[in-house]
């Protein structure tokens, strides 16, 4: 049930956030006023069907420019959606998560990869890549920074943004030097290894999640699970594709509410819910 149910609405929400799906064939990008509002998932600027900003994207911009500041619309508006829902925004409404799900459908044997310590890699992408370099390094001749994730790792520009134009503007192969054909062997390993293990780019490079993790203890929507229903079966963990243990940990950072948990406790412990104050 929840599989379903979770599938039409990631759809719902990619096509929410990228309407104009014409522009796929015209390589057009929609620069309109929308624009100025970021969306809450990881979802380019640059790709032809979105109306919407990425605000990973918009704050490593600010960060670059002259002024080198924080935007506070894009701080407080992560801040905002994180406290509210937490990493759920990895599992219901972010393109890049939705992609990597379809492809983790497809019938192939699948591997169980617990990350000790590669799951910490997408915090250090955040700092640096996210904060510091954008800030920090910066050009001689202009005195700016550069947008060093979406330029040198996000697979989502490149499935997303850069291929789709590339595909229906010649022109724009001329640009396309040596730093972005790694992009795109970076996407394509991402994408070849979400078939065989679930989601790995969110669970090692994405720092949109690394960020809403910090808020999942604390979000107003939480997983909850009722110590007294519980027989400590241990469906859930079973259930879990990445062998989470939500009986115990039920808001672990790294969970991104998919609700297979849910669906497979037979004694109905388990359940999203509304934070009690």
């Amino acid at each position: 049930m929840f599989k379903s149910k979770r599938t039409g609405a990631q759809l719902f929400f990619f096509l929410l956030q990228n309407p104009l799906l014409l522009n796929f064939f015209t390589g057009k990008i929609y620069r309109g006023r929308l624009k100025m509002i970021c969306t809450p998932g990881l979802n380019c600027y640059s790709c032809p069907a979105a109306i919407t900003a990425c605000p990973v994207g918009a704050m490593q911009l600010f960060l670059a420019g002259a002024n080198h500041g924080i935007s506070l619309f894009v701080t407080g508006f992560l801040i905002s959606v994180g406290a509210a829902f937490g990493r759920l925004i990895c599992g219901y409404v972010c393109p890049m998560g939705f992609l990597q799900d379809l492809l983790y459908k497809i019938k192939t044997p699948k591997r169980i990869v617990r990350l000790r310590f590669a799951r910490y890699i997408k915090y250090l992408i955040l700092l640096f890549f996210v904060l510091i370099l954008p800030f920090a390094a910066l050009t001689g001749l202009s005195g700016l920074g550069e947008p060093w994730f979406c330029k040198y790792i996000c697979p989502s520009g490149t499935v997303f943004g850069a291929l789709p134009l590339l595909a229906v503007n010649e022109l724009l192969w001329e640009f396309a030097g040596a730093q972005f054909i790694i992009k795109v062997l970076f996407a394509a390993g991402t994408l070849i290894a979400a078939v065989v293990v679930w989601r790995p780019f969110c669970r090692i490079f994405c720092p949109l999640g690394a960020f809403y993790s910090l808020f999942n203890k604390i979000a107003f929507i939480k997983m909850r699970c009722d110590k007294e229903k519980c027989t400590s079966c241990g469906s859930c963990s079973e259930a879990c594709h990445i062998r989470l243990n939500p009986a115990k940990r039920p808001n672990s950072p790294e969970c991104v509410r998919c609700g297979n948990c849910v669906s497979a406790c037979k004694a109905k412990a388990l359940r999203h819910d509304f934070r009690k104050t």
